[in-house]
């Protein structure tokens, strides 16, 4: 509960509320993996009564919360060394770091239990791996060990929709499979954007993402490289026929104004500053807009096509 150094515990405790506890779950990012998932489940060709729904919907949020203090939990003395982290509430002191492991604990396990026994034994499957890879795959192993770490680890984050679809169908097909797809090649250049003009931090702290080991350069081409990929998948949904119109313009249009952004990012020289990234910051932007609205559009197409 207290922290010694920037990158350990200080010696002076700090009052802790419910507030700190949901600070772990890192509600903004929860945001994004409840929204998915809400339109995985939306989005499938069966439905299921609202209260199993609900029930779904709320154990993807516990594990994405318990998955996310988990890697708080762990990440502690390095969040205290990065300015974007220093002041979550590990850092600060303001909780003990056995609350935070146990508090992850409790969340992780109720989720997948709850989703076995109210949903199904396979969503809470793919959930239980979900939080695992999170938690254990990119967390522990991959983030510090490799400038890979955010396209093998971006798997985590693509579990949501597939497992909302699942939780209504009670299989897998290729369609939540290509939902989660276009999230794992999303993640890349989404963090990339973000990691060009933070960069310093991860340095400082000795993480190896990929503008610290391999340079700006290589990470810009590798941003829009993943961007051009993401355009064609992002539509295939439509060219298979398990969306509509609607949904396939969509794609085309907000995947079009992804690469259109990613192209201003990829093809810069060097970036300067951090007051100078303009563009890395309006790919950042636009890429969690982008999620949203695509998945947004997935679903409208759904009902309209009822």
């Amino acid at each position: 509960m207290t922290t010694t150094s920037p990158n350990s515990t200080i010696e002076k405790p700090l009052p802790a509320d419910w507030r700190d506890l949901i600070a772990l779950t890192k509600p903004r990012v929860m945001s994004l993996v409840i929204f998915t998932g809400l339109c995985g489940l939306l989005a499938a060709p069966e439905r299921i009564h609202p209260v199993i729904a609900f029930t779904a919907i709320l154990c993807i949020a516990m594990g994405a919360g318990g998955a996310a203090a988990l890697n708080q939990w762990w990440e502690a003395d390095l969040d205290a060394g990065m300015k974007r982290t220093a002041k979550r509430p590990l850092p600060q002191g303001r909780l003990d770091r056995t609350t935070a492991r146990d508090f992850a604990g409790v969340l992780c396990a109720a989720s997948v239990f709850l989703m076995g026994f109210a949903v199904g034994w396979l969503p809470a499957a793919i959930l239980a791996i979900s939080i695992f890879y999170y938690a254990v795959v990119y967390t522990i192993w991959l983030k510090p060990r490799t400038p890979q770490n955010i396209v093998i680890g971006g798997g985590a984050g693509a579990f949501p929709p597939l497992i909302g679809w699942v939780a209504v169908t009670g299989h897998v097909t290729l369609m939540p499979v290509l939902l989660f797809a276009i999230i794992f090649f999303w993640t890349p250049p989404h963090f990339w954007a973000l990691a060009l003009f933070v960069k310093s931090d991860y340095a400082k702290v000795g993480i190896p993402m990929m503008p610290v080991v391999a340079g700006e350069k290589a990470t810009r081409r590798q941003i829009l490289l993943y961007a051009a990929l993401l355009l064609p998948l992002s539509v295939l949904p439509w060219w298979i026929g398990g969306t509509h119109a609607i949904y396939g313009i969509s794609a085309l249009v907000l995947s079009s104004l992804f690469l259109a952004l990613s192209i201003r990012v990829g093809l810069r020289e060097r970036s300067g500053a951090e007051d100078t990234m303009k563009p890395e910051k309006q790919l950042f932007a636009y890429s969690v807009l982008y999620l949203f609205a695509l998945f947004a559009a997935l679903v409208v197409d759904r009902f309209i096509a009822l």
